[in-house]
């Protein structure tokens, strides 16, 4: 052929075997022929699916189809980032480069959570200790790498949130697991710690996902002089700070300067698709953090930085968000009383009911797919969180839109009904 008509194809060079030989099937693409892979991922790398991302596609899928979705399911609120944040970012895609920023993020925003934790807890915490991420999820995978090696015993709470067992498990950690329930209001005791045997780490959450628990002034106090005594490196992770509904929450800063603690813009701040957090640790632990960043991640998003400056200054709108949630709260609270689906963890922080619907007889699982079949409600099954006895709870989730909260506790109010 002539030069104008030259083929710019790749070439697949099959070395003499063919499909049938190799066992695949092949795909063509165009004029490339694709084969499947046989290729086995890490073994580090098997761990367990984030079920609420099914329910999402599930639900997603049913939208799609052209039919209604009332959601519960999303543990992020329905409410914009602040609008002086927008403001900021707005301001500076117009007249900054937005390069890189350090690796524990900019002397501004390290400044700012400093300053955060002075106003909000009396706590003078000093920048070296601070390290910005991206998101929690960040904060996470950077904090138990500085903190812990692999083959060391690090104990997460059932229920509790998924990704702290499945980044432990990644990094080759052994997962030691402490349920709670009803009998403990869903908090750990020190004397369920005290039956561990020895461990290099514990992670608990306040408040907490799923349960929306807090720990309390005297037993968080308690759960950090335990860690103290025993050499115990203790991760408290306090993305839900800002959001409860009784006495206010403590940080667990205020008890020891061993403790790391994890917080994030996703939730009081309403700013979940920024991926902006940040991790508060002990001096040494800190700079093992900002080390590791520099290779992870480089730095957390530099508009992101920016967003989460100016969002310290947007507190009256933040607080609004929050007393929405508080009447959002009530409306599930009571209309799970009326439907007979009562029986739930406290519901102090964050933005979740976590309630035992064992009586309903069904499996959380079937439960949630036939609500959201029947009557267009998304739930959470309790699997995700618990792996023993997760089949028996639903999360709901009520950072979501007033009007729709109401209708799905209506529907579910009248499905229950009916089964009586």
């Amino acid at each position: 052929m002539g030069a104008e008509e030259k083929s710019h194809a790749p070439t697949l060079v099959n070395n003499g075997v063919d499909d049938e030989e190799r066992g695949h099937a092949s795909v063509t693409l165009g004029a490339v022929c694709y084969r499947p892979v046989d290729m086995k991922p890490s073994t580090r790398s098997d761990v367990a699916p984030f079920y609420v991302m099914e329910v999402m596609r599930a639900a997603e899928a049913r939208e799609a189809a052209g039919h209604e979705v009332l959601h519960l399911e999303v543990g992020q609120p329905s409410t914009s980032a602040p609008i002086g944040a927008l403001d900021a970012v707005a301001a500076a895609m117009r007249n900054d480069k937005l390069g890189y920023t350090g690796a524990a993020g900019t002397p501004e925003l390290r400044q700012a959570i400093a300053g955060w934790y002075r106003t909000r807890y009396g706590l003078s915490v000093p920048v070296e200790r601070i390290v910005v991420t991206t998101g929690a999820s960040g904060s996470c995978v950077l904090g138990f790498l500085a903190l812990f090696d692999a083959g060391d015993r690090v104990a997460v709470l059932e229920p509790g949130y998924p990704c702290y067992r499945n980044d432990l498990t990644a990094l080759g950690i052994d997962v030691v697991t402490v349920p709670v329930g009803h009998e403990s209001g869903f908090r750990p005791t020190v004397d369920q710690l005290e039956e561990l045997g020895p461990v290099d780490g514990l992670i608990v959450a306040s408040p907490s996902n799923p349960t929306g628990t807090v720990l309390p002034a005297d037993m968080l106090s308690a759960i950090v002089t335990w860690a103290d005594a025993g050499d115990v490196r203790l991760v408290v992770d306090e993305i839900y700070h800002g959001v409860t509904y009784g006495a206010a929450t403590p940080t667990a800063l205020a008890f020891s300067d061993r403790v790391t603690v994890i917080n994030s813009f996703s939730k009081y701040f309403s700013m979940t698709g920024w991926r902006l957090g940040w991790v508060v640790a002990p001096a040494p632990i800190a700079a093992a953090v900002e080390r590791l960043a520099q290779s992870l991640t480089i730095a957390a998003p530099t508009v992101s930085q920016v967003a989460g400056l100016a969002a310290f200054d947007c507190v009256e709108e933040l607080e609004a968000n929050v007393a929405r949630y508080r009447l959002n709260r009530q409306v599930v609270l009571d209309g799970l009383g009326r439907a007979g689906l009562a029986r739930m963890a406290p519901a102090d922080g964050a933005f979740y009911a976590w309630v035992d619907v064992s009586e309903i007889g069904i499996d959380s699982q079937s439960l949630c797919a036939r609500w959201l079949d029947e009557l267009g409600v998304a739930t959470t099954p309790g699997i995700d969180f618990d792996r023993t006895n997760g089949h028996r709870f639903v999360r709901f989730s009520y950072a979501g839109d007033p009007a729709e909260l109401g209708e799905a506790m209506r529907r579910i109010e009248a499905w229950m009904d009916a089964r009586r």
